[in-house]
């Protein structure tokens, strides 16, 4: 099962790489990590998905989420996966793709046509390529790249994940 930490952390030096180090040292890949400034400029909300590609142990997360509580520099720690089911509430979750496709005059139509029904827009478009850029779900992002790799892809860049639950 996925999981999405969302931390509220000092905006320090060194704080992402003790952060990150925990979940190494655990032997646990990051899937998708995203850091940046708040509403307070003290403070950086770090948005940590693991699980994706490998089985998490719920006991292992759970030490591994007490050990980022103990963190001097980490104001708060909630796994949100878990509040937003506990809670009955809709985890939003976006993710921010730009990517550089092979475009012939004869196949760009459809390649903007693909990227329409995901909700992407052109960003450039030149002789031989076009660049496109979506902000969607993951799964969404996905999907579209895997219609668009026939194409062939020069260049692919992702944001990671960010998310929040859904208030009432």
């Amino acid at each position: 099962m996925v999981h999405i930490f969302s931390l509220r952390v000092q905006n320090r030096f060194g704080v992402l790489a003790r952060i990150s180090g925990l979940f190494s040292a655990r032997g646990y890949n990051i899937d998708s990590l995203s850091v940046a400034p708040t509403e307070d400029s003290n403070v950086s909300r770090m948005t940590i998905v693991v699980g994706k590609k490998e089985k998490v142990e719920e006991k292992v997360l759970e030490q591994i989420r007490k050990q980022l509580e103990r963190q001097i520099d980490v104001i708060k720690v909630q796994d949100i996966t878990e509040i937003a089911q506990q809670k009955g509430r809709q985890l939003l979750e976006r993710e921010l793709l730009l990517i550089r496709v092979s475009a012939t005059p004869a196949n760009r139509s459809e390649i903007l046509q693909i990227s329409d029904v995901f909700g992407a827009r052109a960003i450039n478009i030149s002789k031989k390529s076009v660049i496109l850029e979506v902000i969607a779900e993951s799964d969404k992002i996905e999907s579209l790249v895997e219609l668009l790799r026939p194409f062939g892809i020069k260049e692919l860049t992702r944001s990671g994940r960010i998310a929040i639950i859904q208030q009432d």
